[in-house]
């Protein structure tokens, strides 16, 4: 997926100073371009989320994620910002960090923290910053591990964090308050399945926002718009996947509120963007493809949620990251679907 020219516009950091430049003015010029090259790394590492290398994108991601609460806004820049410089000192490809593929996990990891141990806590913002280091290490070990079948990390780093943490939580005084998140899907499923258009609109519009743990409609609306600004095939996939997604939960008969609040529809999402342009080229036979699998992750995400129960439910990404190395590997062995190259975000 094409990079942005806003990206380039800040990339873009001209000469370090003239030939009348002191030697302090120029070492300020010189820190400046390097602070805004952080800053673009940081902005595409959020939008990587989506797997969308583009700064634009990703202001519009943090934006989206003030409007949800300012706290939300600070953890998930934190945490992009804290993956991005543990990779680079640590020596990852600078091609993988200037993409932005060293901060998306971490993002996540930093947002899940926040959602599910209280956002207002020390030990929460602690824990983020030690989680948004350890999740680097994981990273580079799932890239090099499933690397060897061709086959993409995704947000599988992450997950297995937020997993074991919120598993482990609870076992740590200083590390359980409330207990705040998305609740899990009942078993078995209870509530009426009715869905009234009002809920059906919001449903959709906050699949997009629950990529990112939020539950508003108005964060999956300015989401939506940060994919629109990365292309308008982008945001058609993604609005189609989560159609699937949102269409495939109320055939099943799932719970409305579980369609209202978006649950049943970011998984979809994720899918159909990964199976679409992403790791497979974007045509006809592959969008079919990319929706089976948006299908599948969503009829998929109660299970994963009834297999974590103990744990409080909690499906996180599980259900794309599954989906989406099935259908990968799956794809292998159908030359129809599959094409010369890959586009920016394969890097996942």
């Amino acid at each position: 997926m094409a990079v942005g020219h806003a990206m380039d516009a800040l990339d873009a950091g001209g000469p370090a100073g003239g030939p009348g430049d002191s030697a302090g003015s120029g070492g300020r010029a010189a820190g400046a371009s390097r602070a805004r090259l952080f800053a673009a790394q940081v902005l595409r590492g959020q939008a990587q989320v989506t797997f969308l290398p583009n700064a634009a994108t990703g202001a519009l991601f943090a934006v989206a994620l003030f409007a949800a609460g300012w706290e939300y806004g600070v953890y998930g820049l934190a945490g992009t910002a804290v993956g991005t410089a543990t990779a680079r000192l640590l020596g990852v490809d600078g091609d993988r960090v200037a993409a932005g593929l060293e901060g998306f996990n971490a993002c996540l990891t930093a947002l899940c923290f926040a959602v599910f141990l209280g956002a207002a806590h020390l030990s929460t913002a602690l824990l983020a910053v030690a989680g948004c280091v350890v999740v680097t290490v994981v990273t580079a070990a799932a890239v090099r591990l499933l690397g060897v079948w061709g086959l993409p990390s995704l947000t599988l780093p992450y997950c297995l964090l937020a997993t074991a943490v919120t598993i482990a939580a609870p076992g740590f005084g200083r590390l359980w308050h409330t207990g705040q998140g998305v609740a899990a899907l009942p078993l078995p499923a209870s509530g009426t399945t009715a869905v009234e258009p009002a809920g059906l609109a919001r449903g959709f519009l906050a699949g997009f926002a629950q990529i990112f743990f939020m539950p508003q409609w108005y964060v999956g609306a300015l989401l939506l718009l940060g994919l629109l600004v990365a292309g308008p095939r982008t945001a058609a996939v993604a609005c189609l996947g989560n159609a699937v997604g949102v269409a495939t939960a109320w055939a099943l008969g799932a719970p409305a509120a579980r369609i209202a609040d978006g649950t049943m529809g970011y998984n979809a999402v994720l899918v159909a963007l990964a199976l679409c342009g992403v790791f497979l080229p974007a045509r006809a036979a592959t969008l079919a493809y990319a929706l089976v699998g948006a299908a599948a992750a969503t009829a998929l995400g109660p299970a994963v949620s009834a297999l974590f129960a103990p744990s409080g439910g909690h499906a996180f990404t599980w259900p794309f990251v599954l989906t989406t190395v099935v259908f990968l590997a799956g794809a292998k062995s159908f030359p129809r679907l599959t094409g010369s190259g890959t586009e920016a975000g394969a890097g996942h």
